[in-house]
């Protein structure tokens, strides 16, 4: 396991997370994940520690309300959020992480526009 570090644009929010240094990313084609470009890696919440930021972070929820899209207030990037597929994890933004430490990305791509007949198919976190 690698600490990664990451955060939004302005570097306002700041956060870390234990994940291999060979990373392995989906790339979700639903509504919300086309637009802002999210590449998922999803960790479980133990290896995920918010460094900074918590007082600016402002969420949005639409269709379940399960899934909580954490946005930086100033900047506006989504850096991380928890997932409906995965409640008790985070999916960070790969794109949001600092390259230093990523030794390569392998990206799966995932058809998140028919999310509900293709969820099965998400590979459940790594503890």
């Amino acid at each position: 396991m690698t600490t990664h570090r990451g955060g939004c644009h302005c570097g306002s929010v700041q956060f870390e997370i234990d994940a291999p240094a060979a990373i392995e990313a989906s790339d979700c084609n639903c509504s919300i994940c086309r637009m802002c470009g999210f590449l998922h890696l999803i960790v479980p919440r133990k290896n995920f520690r918010l460094l900074q930021g918590d007082d600016v972070l402002t969420a949005y929820t639409f269709n379940t309300g399960i899934a909580q899209h954490f946005f930086c207030k100033h900047c506006g990037i989504k850096s991380f959020y928890v997932p409906r597929s995965h409640p008790d994890a985070y999916s960070v933004n790969v794109h949001c992480l600092d390259s230093s430490t990523i030794e390569s990305i392998a990206v799966t791509p995932f058809d998140g526009r028919n999310w509900e007949q293709n969820v099965s198919e998400l590979s459940p976190i790594n503890d």
